[in-house]
């Protein structure tokens, strides 16, 4: 079943909002990787850390008395195992190539 527009719309804008994320987490951690020095794994666990407390911060304002009218309820154990699922995944998950990993084939 083909989404409505509105809602293809709002899945674009998202999936447009996570990739400028991941770009952004992905040019700072090489960026502190580069400035060093700093081992690999300490850059995880930071990042690691730092996931949880945005998460600690965004539920904070989710909870009880929301003050924001997105509708989103945290439910921690819930997050969690989505968050750890996705974390699996992304160690699994064959990385997909860019366009910098292609052959030059010509000239543009």
């Amino acid at each position: 079943m083909t989404p409505h527009p509105r809602e293809r719309l709002r899945e674009d804008a998202e999936a447009r909002g996570q990739a400028a994320l991941e770009q952004a987490l992905t040019l700072a951690f090489w960026d502190a990787l580069e400035r060093g020095p700093l081992p690999p794994m300490a850059a995880l666990e930071a990042a690691a850390r730092t996931v949880g407390t945005l998460y600690r911060q965004i539920a904070s304002l989710h909870g009880p008395a929301p003050r924001c009218g997105c509708g989103w309820i945290p439910e921690p154990d819930e997050d969690l195992i989505r968050l750890e699922a996705m974390l699996a995944a992304s160690l699994i998950e064959r990385p997909r190539p860019s366009l910098a990993d292609l052959p030059v084939q010509g000239r543009a």
